[in-house]
């Protein structure tokens, strides 16, 4: 429910607040006042796209800030506040944080229903026929739908897999010639995932393996040999210990070099055993330099890396297996497309006998509407028509609509060809009616719904519009003084100024909204209107069982 709305810049407005009752709230004044301003501003509140004309000239922003409970039982509510600078950017802020247009949409718009002319647009698309009866019956029908639209998923894939299974197998040219070449390929060399980066650690010391040996030969020998350096370390090890009575520094030198020995003993070990476990092997040099080159032949052609090689190995095994085994792969595919097609039909069949049975109720409730709407004895009827398996969408397996028929016997016709303006205008608002608890939205605003209607009709429709409102916050744009008597807070929509015109809003109540229901009656504020108005006022008030505000 709209708490409070306030705008500034925009449009014609400079400033306006518009805080609307929990039940009817009417919008009146002349055409060209500046009503469609405080719808835009209601569609920005809901996330629809922000166009940079929308802001006042000369002025540097827009800005349109809202309050929503988004249920009954919300007693903090949401506040939104939508900015649109001169320069085409647009701010959203969600209860004081920086948001985004996308988390508006999500979060407010399905609360407001708002009801223009592009509603009655939608109306005549058949398209959106089916959407109304499910929203209707979504008790029933949600479960149903939600199962063929899984299973219709399911067999999309199954499909899938069977054509792409297929593709592959007719794959015969070069296609297949290159996957049984590269496979071949591959397998001569059987690499292993880590084979050549051992190959480049261990090959360079292969290669080396006399030169290494000589060289850790070399270096035991200078260390361990007779006049080596152990020699001479162990020789000054022995002096300094000699005179460690006389001076302990000495001493201490003495011990750092033992140190020193014990690891040079260790080093010329070590270099011993390494030079001892070295092996010159030349055929054992000439297998790793020949696998070494084989791996990067596989890289050049296949890779970068081996990971790629490998990779296109399995893609080549993968099409020839298709290939070799297609018979049986293609039978196991086609036997899981039937299982899936078999369970989407029972899926189908269901929903639709669901919707067979529950639309044409539907149709019954929305002509209970359309008769208090005096539209007599016209009535919708639901026509379903099969559709191919390949035309079948997550709407489900037939196209249906809504066929609009002025009375009995005759032919039901598709609105479109049938329906005038007033008449869609009566029929949206009886479906609006019917889907009202149905409907997720808690506020209902309505513009131009009373178009081409007057006398006994803007009383029906009028009282139809009171009825919701008991149920639902309700603001309707109106001229049709029956509509604007039965609410509960009514707005006045002025544009005032010449040179510099504003469209100002203005709650009246009293005498002032006595002279304003005589206007929307004659045109005027004469003696014969204002009393008209007078009576008109009390004898809605006291039909709602509420004192008279006059």
């Amino acid at each position: 429910m709209l708490d409070e709305l306030h705008v500034e810049n925009l449009a014609l407005i400079r400033d306006a607040v518009l805080v609307p009752g929990t039940g009817l709230t009417v919008l009146t004044g002349e055409t060209g006042a500046g009503k469609t301003a405080l719808l835009s501003a209601l569609k920005l509140l809901m996330g629809e796209r922000a166009d940079v004309s929308m802001v006042r000239e000369g002025e540097r922003s827009a800005s349109v800030e809202g309050r929503l409970f988004l249920n009954p039982h919300d007693i903090e509510g949401v506040s939104v506040c939508r900015r649109i600078g001169s320069d085409g950017r647009s701010r959203v802020r969600l209860d004081g944080e920086i948001s985004s247009v996308r988390a508006l949409t999500q979060r407010v718009a399905s609360h407001i229903d708002l009801c223009g002319q592009h509603e009655h647009q939608r109306l005549l698309d058949a398209a959106t026929h089916v959407e109304m009866v499910d929203a209707w019956a979504s008790r029933e029908i949600e479960p149903l739908r939600s199962a063929y639209v899984a299973a219709l998923e399911q067999a999309r894939s199954a499909r899938c897999e069977l054509d792409r299974i297929e593709a592959a197998i007719r794959t015969r040219g070069s296609r297949l010639d290159e996957a049984r070449f590269t496979l071949e390929r591959i397998n001569e060399v059987d690499p292993g995932a880590d084979e050549l980066e051992t190959l480049e650690e261990s090959l360079p010391r292969i290669e080396h393996a006399e030169t290494l040996a000589g060289c850790a030969h070399q270096a035991q020998a200078m260390l361990s040999d007779e006049q080596g350096a152990l020699d001479g370390l162990n020789s000054a090890i022995a002096e300094l210990e000699r005179m460690r009575q006389v001076d302990p520094t000495l001493g201490t030198h003495a011990d750092a070099l033992a140190e020193a020995a014990i690891t040079l003993e260790d080093v010329s070990s070590d270099l011993r055993r390494y030079r001892d476990e070295i092996e010159f092997d030349p055929r054992e040099l000439e297998r790793s330099q020949a696998r070494f080159s084989e791996l990067k032949g596989l890289l050049r052609r296949f890779g970068p890396r081996m990971s790629d090689v490998l990779a296109r190995r399995d893609e080549a095994l993968e099409l020839i297996g298709l290939v070799d085994d297609g018979a049986a792969q293609i039978a196991r595919a086609r036997e899981t497309r039937d299982q899936a097609e078999a369970s989407l039909t029972a899926a189908a069949r269901s929903l639709m006998r669901r919707r067979a049975e529950l639309a044409p109720r539907f149709c019954r409730e929305v002509a209970k509407q359309m008769a208090r709407l005096e539209m007599g004895s016209s009535e919708l009827v639901w026509e379903t028509r099969e559709l191919p398996r390949e035309r079948w969408t997550k709407s489900g397996p037939a196209a249906c609509e809504l066929l609009y028929r002025t009375g009995p016997g005759l032919t039901p016709r598709p609105l479109r060809k049938i329906a005038s303006g007033g008449e869609l205008s009566r029929v949206l608002l009886a479906c609006k009616v019917v889907l009202g608890d149905a409907n997720k939205a808690g506020t209902f605003v309505f513009d131009e719904v009373d178009a081409g209607v007057g006398g006994a009709v803007a009383r029906s429709l009028a009282q139809v519009l009171a009825d919701l409102a008991r149920t639902h916050q309700v603001i309707v744009v109106t001229h049709v003084a029956q509509v604007a008597v039965l609410a509960e807070v009514h707005y006045v929509v002025e544009r005032q100024g010449t040179d510099e015109p504003v469209t100002v809003l203005t709650q009246v109540t009293g005498e002032t909204r006595v002279r304003e229901i005589a206007r929307m009656l004659s045109g005027d504020a004469t003696d014969a209107s204002l009393s008209h108005a007078r009576q008109m006022l009390h004898d809605a008030q006291r039909s709602q069982g509420s004192p008279s505000a006059c």
